[in-house]
């Protein structure tokens, strides 16, 4: 349990929000155990597929927001093949980035299922011409070549009949409602029932390692049942990792699109990112962000101890558009040279110490110095009171020139601890730079002191 917030919750010194309360009142032992995986996942996968890639507009909120009508946007349902979707290319890219985990919307917001649902009328094998479970052989694959399976599932369904909200200026009905006569209440414990059979479904034909659940907050967690989901997915993998989007009866937090600017109080945390500015396949959007961009990204996530879930919008006959199969293979030459410094680490060191990125191995006596620029001069690093070792570069080996500055023997506050790091050294995106320590990392906090001997 996270100390800070166990000592809020004892000594009632006000509220924290619910998501954290309730990730932090999680059984430790537990908790640790089936996190475990997940603290070193590193970099995920995320990948929006869906009807909306027929025409390439939004995932859902196209019609939610009446930008076209509910009928037109299910009308794609007739362009969605499949025809040229290869699951192995998709995870053979997917292990090139070097990602552990993948995730994949099994349904959105618009209920249409990728799996052959029995608990609804909507799924690509009974309406689309592509007339196939889609996400058997995808799971099947991802298994097969070691990854950690996720499955998006949307709580909220604005296709289903007895689900409240259909866009945002037209509901089915209120809910809650407490009118005499009104049967709000028979109407969503039907849309409930229907939840609980599709997640059921779910959890006995793919057992995924992690839920990733998105819509909880047009209700509330009592309204879900939240509880009771999570108890149902535990009760057939007790070891599934859950995301915070379950009005907080989860695992880890998902920030979305803007990177924290400090670190989470949560242990566990990943930032979902999109390559360009959509989810979903969106062909006029060509705003993509470039591999270094998307490196600073991830390396921002591992300085802070959390994940990056980047994703990915196929079109709607399985090929993944080209820039973002490059972008893709540019992080995979990356995270392959420097494997090192990202898969076995945890958070760095406070920023000011040091002018970027940095992480720790687990043991705490390797620090890893990320360089998203070519530096002016030598790399400094303050307040260091462990002696280096070593210093080198990752990926090569070849070992750097290193001196501490202000240091006189008779002061205990360390000077300035600065490395050479010469041009032929650099990576073209991001360099990374090990020290090694004499033991656990020790760092000076303070302000520093008179001179009162010399």
């Amino acid at each position: 349990m996270n100390v800070k917030y166990f000592l809020f919750l004892l000594l009632g010194l006000g509220p924290i929000t619910t998501s954290a309360q309730r990730i932090a009142m999680a059984d430790s032992t537990a908790y640790r155990e089936r996190m475990e995986w997940f603290g070193q996942a590193k970099l995920g996968i995320f990948i929006h597929w869906g009807i909306y890639a027929v025409r390439g507009v939004s995932e859902s909120w196209s019609f939610y927001n009446e930008r076209l009508s509910y009928d037109e946007y299910m009308k794609q349902q007739k362009g969605f093949t499949a025809s040229r979707w290869e699951p192995k290319e998709w995870i053979d890219l997917i292990k090139e980035s070097g990602a552990t985990y993948t995730v994949i919307t099994s349904k959105h917001h618009d209920g249409m299922a990728l799996w052959d649902t029995k608990a609804g009328k909507l799924s690509m094998k009974k309406c689309t011409p592509a007339r196939r479970d889609l996400l058997t052989p995808f799971v099947n694959e991802a298994r097969r070549q070691g990854l950690h399976v996720g499955l998006y599932y949307s709580l909220l369904d604005w296709s289903h009949p007895d689900y409240p909200n259909h866009t945002k200026n037209i509901q089915r009905y209120k809910f809650p409602d407490n009118t005499r006569g009104n049967n709000a209440e028979q109407r969503w414990q039907r849309f409930c029932n229907f939840n609980f059979a599709q997640l059921t479904e779910l959890a006995t034909q793919f057992n995924p390692d992690l839920w990733w659940f998105d819509g909880d907050w047009e209700q509330s967690a009592e309204a879900w049942r939240a509880p009771e989901i999570i108890k149902l997915l535990r009760s057939y993998n007790p070891r599934c990792v859950v995301n915070s989007r379950i009005q907080g009866y989860g695992d880890y937090l998902t920030p979305e699109r803007g990177i924290p600017t400090e670190r989470p109080s949560i242990p566990y945390w990943e930032l979902c990112q999109t390559i360009n500015d959509s989810w979903g396949y969106y062909p006029t959007d060509t705003n993509y962000k470039s591999v270094y961009q998307l490196l600073r990204l991830f390396v921002d996530c591992l300085s802070m101890g959390g994940n990056l879930l980047l994703d990915i919008g196929p079109r709607e006959d399985g090929t993944i558009p080209e820039e973002q199969m490059a972008a893709l293979k540019g992080i995979g030459r990356w995270t392959k040279k420097h494997a090192e410094a990202i898969y076995q680490t945890r958070a760095g060191i406070p920023t000011q110490y040091f002018q970027g990125y940095t992480t720790l191995n687990q043991k705490g006596d390797v620090l890893y110095l990320y360089l998203p620029y070519r530096p002016n001069g030598m790399v400094e690093v303050k307040g260091l009171v462990s002696k280096v070792r070593r210093a080198y570069v990752v990926g090569t080996g070849e070992e750097l020139t290193y001196k501490m500055w202000n240091q006189p023997s008779w002061s205990s506050i360390p000077g300035n601890f600065y490395i050479t790091v010469p041009d032929r050294v650099l990576d073209p995106d991001i360099t990374v730079i090990a020290l090694e320590l004499d033991g656990p990392i020790r760092l000076y906090n303070g302000e520093g002191k008179v001179i009162e001997q010399n």
